[in-house]
């Protein structure tokens, strides 16, 4: 009896298992299968876009962009607990691919095609916005942007030269171009920033300086994060200091702590820097960064 019952026994604990990886397969590419993709012909070349259409209608819009040499398809991977987030509450998220996997951001000594083509990044982005909106599937007053390293740029580039557009942006281990290495016309429109860098980052120094690619591959110099946040608190009106508390180590055993620094005001846009203590080109295991800057852009969405 004791030899059936543990039969038994093994069989419903196998079941269980292959009941329960089945779920998460099936679950798994049910969200894969939710990505739609879809292009836009943008001066000659036809530039691709992915997104994840919400059950509602006229949604938030949320543009998530790669870093350099990557894809949009690639970036969605490191997207997961948004995604959830984003199907809860109505959020349209589009993925854009760079042209040839690198954006034509505002660093005018970058070698990538996107620059020395001088492609037309304002021109995919109203037309994606356009997109979205003749189809109603969104509130075109409700619109974000969240870039990684090259991707953080293109967000820059955004907030610099197309701000009327956007909501707000949020920039992952991303400075500014110097001002010698900057080739946008900028607006200078105040607009909702948040800034997520790490100290020890070997590729966009949180001191500034010179950004290197691959091997010895020069996308010129930046400022600091500390002079970047300036430039979007003093364009906002910010000229006191900001509040400085520290974010819960939940992770203790990464190395990592994160100070904030906001700039806060009912009549003036939310600046925000997350300074990672000991964060590299990467992300804090601390935080969620894509729902932290959802977060952020939900409070802008309160004014």
């Amino acid at each position: 009896m004791k030899s059936k019952g543990f039969k038994i026994s093994i069989y419903f604990k196998t079941n269980i298992v292959v009941a329960s990886l089945l779920c998460l397969l099936f679950s798994h590419f049910s969200s894969k299968s939710q990505i739609l993709h879809d292009s836009l012909l943008i001066e000659g070349h036809f530039r691709v876009f992915h997104y994840l259409k919400p059950s509602g209608t006229f949604s938030s819009l949320v543009f998530v962009m790669h870093g350099s040499g990557s894809n949009g398809l690639q970036m969605q991977e490191r997207t997961g607990k948004f995604e959830a987030v984003a199907m809860k509450e109505n959020v349209l998220i589009v993925y854009p691919d760079g042209y040839k996997n690198f954006w034509n951001e505002c660093r005018k000594t970058a070698t990538s095609a996107a620059n020395l083509e001088n492609i037309n990044e304002n021109a995919f982005f109203e037309s994606m916005i356009n997109y979205f909106k003749t189809k109603s599937l969104i509130d075109d007053s409700k619109v974000f942007a969240i870039g990684t390293s090259g991707g953080g740029h293109m967000a820059y580039k955004l907030a610099l030269t197309m701000p009327e557009k956007f909501k707000g942006i949020a920039a992952l281990i991303a400075n500014l171009p110097e001002t010698d290495y900057n080739d946008c016309i900028e607006k200078k429109l105040p607009i909702p920033v948040l800034i997520i860098n790490g100290t020890k980052d070997n590729i966009n120094p949180y001191e500034g300086g010179e950004v290197i690619l691959g091997k010895n591959t020069s996308f010129g110099f930046v400022r600091s994060s500390q002079k970047t946040f300036e430039y979007w608190s003093k364009l906002a009106g910010y000229n006191k200091q900001p509040i400085k508390n520290s974010l819960p180590d939940i992770d203790p055993n990464d190395g990592k702590t994160i100070e904030k620094f906001t700039f806060k005001s009912r009549n003036k846009p939310e600046i925000t820097l997350l300074k990672v203590i000991n964060g590299g080109h990467n992300y804090p295991n601390d935080i969620d960064v894509h729902v932290e800057a959802w977060e952020f852009f939900k409070r802008q969405m309160k004014k």
